[in-house]
């Protein structure tokens, strides 16, 4: 499928987004026209936050004024890719407050590990900048309704980076389920098949030098260093990540829930889980081998179900895709792959319409500009992404504690089961700058 300028991306799916919510823009929220610039900090420019860091540069209309890394070993590789895509060089910090404490920066990009999404977004937006923050935004499910309030409390806009919500062909598949392309969908699978890295059993030993072990550390509980932490590791750990599951799989969660659920994301009532260490003899704390079942009550007897597969060992694809979706309607199925393309089938499984397309993280970026002049709500907005995100919590949370859990999805708590509520939030660091008020 051909390219669509960044610039005409909205024009191209505005009838697709033509329901999209619009919020008032408040009186110290400046609206810019097409041809101001914005001011960006990127806070955890390395990893997901280096891709990040090479589409902003190459935008006119965005000045990165500021990289924040707590290694130093990165921020001199941010600076210095700024530097070559033709940019002045940014203002390096090793504390994200300083980028914050900087009135001319309009909007930040937070691209840290998962302990320091809810965290960063949030002192960010209090201090009246949009955000863009990687998936999962929340560490816990607490977390993400924080987020949620916070940004309807300082009207700002804020992004998660599940771009695939920006996609034009997956927008497209969305909107033929919604119109009932194949009847009334019933039940979503998602899989999440792929052979990750054993990352080995190592002993704790000082940080490098290059590394600000206790910054990085932040408002979560302090822990000793190891090797097996950093970098990008630290995701395969209870108090940092969200596993594989908030990782990789809360992209084909997304959108399995959106094709399931529509426009009306909710909560699922019930939740069961089996899943383990199959595979990987390492530090690893979640599973390799995962399968959670969602149910959800839509009242007046009608139910609907997620699936959940994730095999971390099977670098193989399963109907036509290492990673995908398929979607169970009363009159047919389709089969979606995020990343290349979809199909839909319908009696006796005969072929029926199909799209190409993959993935474009300028669009998406562009989307999130676009909202903060007009005032939209973004394609991937926190309050859309809060039920996928708690997709991934309540399915670890059930596969940790190994029993089906009831879930009351208005209070957002599990019903009876004291040590199930006690994985809603989670232990902070005491007297921490940055513990989240409200937890």
């Amino acid at each position: 499928m051909p390219s669509i300028p960044r610039r005409s991306f909205l024009e191209k799916t505005g009838a697709l987004a033509a329901g999209a919510a619009t919020f008032h823009i408040a009186s110290g929220l400046r609206a810019q026209s097409p041809n101001e610039k914005f001011t960006v900090g990127i806070i955890g420019p390395g990893g997901m936050g280096s891709n990040h860091l090479r589409g902003l540069a190459r935008l006119s209309e965005v000045n990165i004024a500021a990289v924040c890394d707590v290694d130093s070993n990165r921020l001199g590789i941010a600076v210095k890719n700024v530097e070559l895509a033709g940019k002045p060089a940014p203002r390096a910090e090793n504390d994200l407050r300083r980028v914050l404490d900087d009135k001319s920066i309009d909007v930040v990009f937070i691209a840290t590990p998962d302990h320091w999404h809810t965290p960063a977004a949030l002192l960010a937006i209090d201090a009246g900048k949009h955000v863009y923050v990687e998936k999962p935004a929340s560490h816990n499910i607490r977390e993400g309704r924080l987020l949620i309030e916070a940004a309807r409390r300082n009207k700002r806009v804020v992004q998660v980076g599940t771009q695939s919500r920006s996609a034009p062909h997956l927008r497209a598949g969305m909107e033929k389920l919604a119109g009932g392309a194949i009847g009334d969908v019933l039940t979503t699978k998602v899989w999440n098949s792929q052979l990750r890295s054993n990352i080995g059993h190592a002993q704790s030993e000082p940080p490098p030098a290059t590394l600000d072990f206790d910054l990085w550390l932040g408002p979560a509980p302090a822990v000793p260093y190891r090797s097996s932490l950093l970098h990008a590791k630290w995701r395969w750990f209870y108090a940092f990540g969200a596993g594989d599951m908030g990782n990789d799989g809360v992209h084909d969660i997304d959108i399995g829930v959106w094709g399931l659920l529509g426009d009306k994301p909710r909560h699922p009532s019930r939740i069961a889980a089996l899943g383990g260490k199959y595979f990987f003899d390492d530090d690893q704390e979640f599973p390799d081998t995962q399968n959670v079942l969602f149910e959800y009550d839509l009242g007046g007897g009608k139910k609907k179900q997620l699936i959940y597969e994730q095999r971390l060992w099977s670098p193989y694809v399963q109907e036509g895709h290492e990673n995908g979706d398929a979607y169970y309607g009363t009159s047919g199925y389709m089969v979606l792959g995020k990343a290349k393309s979809w199909q839909i089938f319908g009696k006796k499984n005969a072929p029926g319409e199909e799209m190409k397309g993959t993935i474009d993280l300028d669009a998406h970026h562009q989307n999130f500009f676009d909202c903060i002049r007009t005032g939209a709500r973004p394609n991937a907005d926190i309050e859309i992404h809060h039920y996928s995100a708690c997709l991934c919590h309540l399915g670890n949370i059930a596969t940790r504690l190994g029993r089906t859990l009831n879930f009351d999805p208005a209070a957002e708590k599990f019903i009876g089961d004291d040590e199930a509520n006690k994985l809603v939030g989670r232990e902070y660091r005491k007297g921490h700058w940055a513990v989240p008020k409200g937890v």
